[in-house]
């Protein structure tokens, strides 16, 4: 079955203690629901980013922050196996739903493919 990357998207501003416990508790109830249905196989909030980049010198420079500037960063993701990419679209929009936040659907594949 194929697996899928949903990841959540917050604002760079946002502050988890700020959180409204409903919102919450709408997130773990999805996640239950996901378990439940045997779909989830990962999935986790993120904290803030450090970024590791190659220098043409061959040196790895360490900055604060997302790789790219943007004003929206990943700020959880769930790793999804569903039986097609419909299915993963339809937990996608609850998770949007129980986030209250725009959330990205991408298939994961493996190169080469595993073996089944």
């Amino acid at each position: 079955m194929p697996q899928f990357l949903i990841s959540g998207y917050l604002p760079d501003n946002f502050d988890p203690s700020t959180q409204d416990p409903a919102v919450m508790e709408e997130i773990h109830a999805l996640n239950r629901e996901m378990i439940a249905a045997g779909v989830r196989k990962f999935a986790c909030g993120l904290g803030p980013a450090s970024t590791l980049r190659a220098q043409p010198n061959g040196e790895v420079l360490l900055t604060d922050g997302p790789y790219l500037e943007a004003k929206e960063h990943i700020g959880g993701f769930w790793i999804l196996e569903t039986a097609d990419l419909d299915e993963a679209l339809a937990w996608a929009r609850k998770g949007a739903e129980a986030c209250r936040a725009s959330v990205e659907v991408r298939p994961i594949f493996f190169m080469p493919a595993p073996e089944e």
